[in-house]
């Protein structure tokens, strides 16, 4: 870890932090508390993911939609309109819309072969994403003049590294240039979380292998076929398993890689000088 100890914390200049867990525990709410206190700078992965790497893809797919109406589809066919995406750190529903949901068209649903490209496709773009975060430390610093650097990175960087392999390069990367944090949350977060979920189901990314699994297990379960799975029922079936799923790789980050910090004290965080005391006592558990 580039902080052995809490007097290293306390005492670098240039603090550094990439923090990961499922999506609603406070990775983006303490992120935009640390860049609106002014000294820190904020490096939204999914942000990255949904402008850079993948935002071609998701006006494509915006345009392919506007093309099926008759008055549209000539505008743009003329370039007379500009339809675009408008990705914020606080709304990243274009990239939720691209990713999309396998099952019924008729309910909002994709074919599960696109659904599978369109995985792969955040696969990729979250791997590079990932790996420009020494990049963006350089840019913060040389360009804004930010020490402090806080990395906000999407729920599934689980599915895209091997934590108990030592020389995951993705990883040895990130644990060269960023302290690492997993926000743990427990059995009551998990039951709200998967609650949250229930009540408003979005796309999510999955790990291919785990993704083939729970949509085998769904289709068994529920009978038809692909074509008549309801995508909401699909993606809360998959929510709840993935959260069982990714909790040790989870904590194979941490144990492996990083530190933890408890969600319950994240959510007590109102500044950035109790985000410092909290990696501080954490490095503390850590080294005790």
């Amino acid at each position: 870890m580039i902080y052995q100890s809490a007097d290293d914390w306390r005492s670098t200049r240039s603090k550094r932090v990439l923090l990961f867990g499922m999506s609603g525990l406070g990775k983006t709410h303490i992120s935009n508390m640390l860049r609106q206190e002014g000294n820190w700078f904020h490096y939204s992965v999914d942000y990255r993911i949904g402008t850079r790497y993948l935002g071609e893809h998701i006006d494509d797919n915006l345009k392919r939609e506007a093309m099926k109406n008759p008055f549209l589809r000539g505008l743009l066919k003329t370039d007379s309109i500009y339809i675009g995406s408008n990705i914020t750190f606080e709304d990243l529903s274009p990239l939720s819309t691209f990713l999309g949901k396998p099952g019924n068209p008729d309910k909002g649903g994709m074919d599960i072969a696109e659904y599978r490209r369109r995985q792969d496709l955040h696969h990729e773009a979250e791997v590079a994403a990932l790996r420009d975060t020494p990049y963006f430390i350089k840019r913060a610093q040389d360009l804004y003049g930010y020490d402090n650097f806080v990395c906000d990175s999407g729920g599934s960087i689980c599915e895209v590294v091997d934590p108990e392999d030592p020389n995951d390069a993705l990883l040895a990367t990130l644990s060269k240039h960023v302290l690492m944090v997993w926000i743990k949350g427990d059995s009551a977060h998990n039951e709200e979380l998967a609650r949250r979920f229930s009540r408003s189901p979005k796309p999510m990314c999955y790990q291919r292998d785990f993704l083939a699994r729970v949509w085998q297990d769904f289709l068994e379960k529920h009978g038809g076929d692909a074509q008549t799975v309801d995508p909401d029922e699909f993606v809360r079936h998959a929510y709840n398993r993935a959260l069982a799923h990714r909790e040790p790789r989870y904590a194979a980050m941490a144990r492996n890689w990083g530190i933890s910090v408890d969600a319950k004290d994240v959510s007590r965080v109102s500044n950035a000088q109790e985000f410092d005391a909290l990696i501080a006592r954490a490095l503390e558990d850590h080294a005790a």
